[in-house]
């Protein structure tokens, strides 16, 4: 498999990720912010039709499918895309979106956008909401905040959930630009697992990066 983290309208990023022969799961967030999200969409599609990947429910992908089904939705980035997406995308992406899983595992692996929370190794997500998010769904899309908001005027991020990660398990997620060196930020889990935050800035004035798995047990 090959991981790959945010994309964000990156299509050119996302177009060398997917030039490969395993099959790619991309951690959420592939539209907004970046210059062309019409086309890494386009890609997403493609890979999906040959059966070659799949995408999780990113918290920005859940925005835009909540205003192409004509919910009112707030944030520049969200509004933008909707405004600047063909016509003819909108269904596709809207009904594209709204069959993506929010969280999957396999084996000692699991892969969700914002959080993990120990619930979701027994509980499926069920389908898309018609309204606001379950506490599950939202700690998929959104990971765990205190409910304060930074300077930046974003809400507060917390890694407490890390320490709910069960021995051995590995868990992908995107959405929180942790690193500071331009790789994967990796945080242990004292009970012995760990968490790898794969965004790193793509279509956000960083890059995107992504990780190869051989072998899941």
């Amino acid at each position: 498999m090959r991981i790959v983290g945010d994309v964000h309208g990156d299509s050119r990023a996302f177009a060398a990720a997917a030039e490969t022969d395993r099959f790619v799961i991309q951690l959420g967030d592939l539209v907004d912010d970046g210059p062309d999200t019409p086309g890494a969409l386009e890609i997403m599609f493609r890979l999906l039709d040959e059966k070659r990947g799949l995408f999780l429910l990113g918290n920005h992908d859940f925005k835009l499918a909540r205003a192409l089904r004509g919910d009112r939705v707030r944030g520049e980035p969200t509004i933008k895309t909707f405004a600047t997406l063909p016509a003819e995308m909108r269904r596709p992406t809207k009904d594209a979106i709204m069959a993506a899983p929010v969280w999957l595992r396999a084996g000692n692996l699991f892969f969700v956008h914002g959080g993990f929370h120990p619930a979701m190794l027994e509980q499926a997500p069920g389908p898309f909401p018609p309204g606001r998010p379950d506490p599950l769904w939202a700690r998929a899309l959104y990971g765990q905040t205190s409910g304060r908001v930074t300077g930046a005027g974003k809400p507060e991020r917390l890694l407490r959930w890390v320490e709910d990660i069960p021995p051995g398990m590995v868990v992908y997620v995107g959405h929180d630009q942790r690193s500071n060196d331009g790789r994967p930020y990796v945080r242990q889990s004292r009970k012995g697992g760990k968490a790898i935050f794969m965004d790193t800035g793509a279509g956000k004035g960083g890059h995107l990066s992504w990780v190869d798995i051989d072998q899941v047990d």
